[in-house]
């Protein structure tokens, strides 16, 4: 059995944490899961919104950086996220709300071979909802009752995580050996690498010989994969060791433990165990109402409560 269970979070850059909370919990219907800070710099917002709990598979997560300037889009980046939705009537519906609420968007078409919506976020982001009939949705992703988007329609987490590199063949060998993906198909979207224990959590490696992203507002900054415990995450730390990549050794992150590599295109992997997650330090039905601290930064509260603007 493969120690990646499948995708963990993305992490993206925003310039407007307030703006940011509006697109992706009014528009998109997720739940803030969890206001907390950068643990490396806790003078901006760090922002997760997921399902019910923030559930490993469905968190998007946000880094406020409000001097953040435009994205120069480029290779060697991490250039879209796709979410998956339960049909294709879903398709539709989100196709007549993106209308309504002025949502940047395309037509329905297809993403690598599932029927797809491609749009982007306030700042650029590029999305696409898409449907996949023939994998499970993990146990562990529940529907947030009080979303405005309803359950038939709803985003159940993230099924693609495209990359656009220079050195495809070299991004593709990390996936197979270090991650144990197994390459499925390669067509005009790239190449498409699935994970052996959740078929839903699939990668796309396309070849972009071009320039080197720029990144800004609406950027991707990392991916992350999950593990299930802190020792198989010290067995993907050995792997990384063995092929020559520098890590930053496992880093405690108190929701989950974490291991940070970059791979030889320059891409920023996370792997991130699958606990204890993120009530932790709340109850289920507080979640994201107020500003999370890891035990660490406790003592600072004041003093990083008065450096961040309210986000309601």
């Amino acid at each position: 059995m493969s120690l990646v269970k499948g995708h963990h979070h993305v992490s993206m850059f925003t310039k407007d944490a307030r703006m940011n909370k509006q697109f992706y919990t009014e528009v998109l219907g997720l739940r803030l899961v969890k206001k907390t800070v950068n643990q490396d710099n806790p003078s901006m917002y760090h922002l997760f919104y997921g399902d019910t709990t923030g559930s490993v598979g469905t968190e998007l997560s946000f880094f406020e950086l409000p001097r953040a300037g435009h994205t120069t889009k480029g290779s060697n980046s991490i250039s879209r996220i796709g979410l998956r939705v339960p049909s294709i009537e879903s398709l539709t519906f989100w196709q007549r709300r993106f209308n309504s609420k002025n949502v940047i968007h395309d037509s329905i078409t297809t993403y690598a071979g599932y029927p797809a919506l491609p749009f982007e976020d306030p700042e650029g982001l590029e999305l696409v909802l898409l449907v996949d009939e023939n994998t499970t949705i993990p146990s562990s992703w529940h529907y947030w009752q009080h979303s405005p988007i309803a359950e038939k329609h709803s985003i159940m987490g993230i099924h693609i995580i495209e990359t656009q590199v220079k050195r495809a063949e070299r991004f593709g060998k990390m996936l197979t050996e270090v991650f144990e993906y197994e390459e499925k198909m390669s067509d005009e979207e790239g190449i498409l690498y699935k994970n052996k224990a959740h078929g839903g959590s699939n990668i796309i490696v396309k070849k972009n010989e071009g320039s080197v992203q720029k990144p800004g507002k609406g950027s991707i900054h990392h991916f992350a994969l999950a593990v299930e415990s802190k020792e198989e995450l010290v067995l993907i730390e050995q792997r990384v060791q063995q092929r020559g990549y520098h890590s930053s050794g496992i880093v405690n992150r108190y929701y989950f433990e974490s291991l940070y590599f970059r791979e030889l295109n320059g891409i920023l992997i996370e792997v991130a165990t699958m606990g204890p997650g993120f009530l932790i330090d709340s109850k289920e039905e507080q979640l994201g109402e107020k500003l999370d601290l890891p035990p660490f930064l406790e003592e600072r509260r004041a003093e990083i409560e008065a450096g961040l603007s309210p986000l309601n």
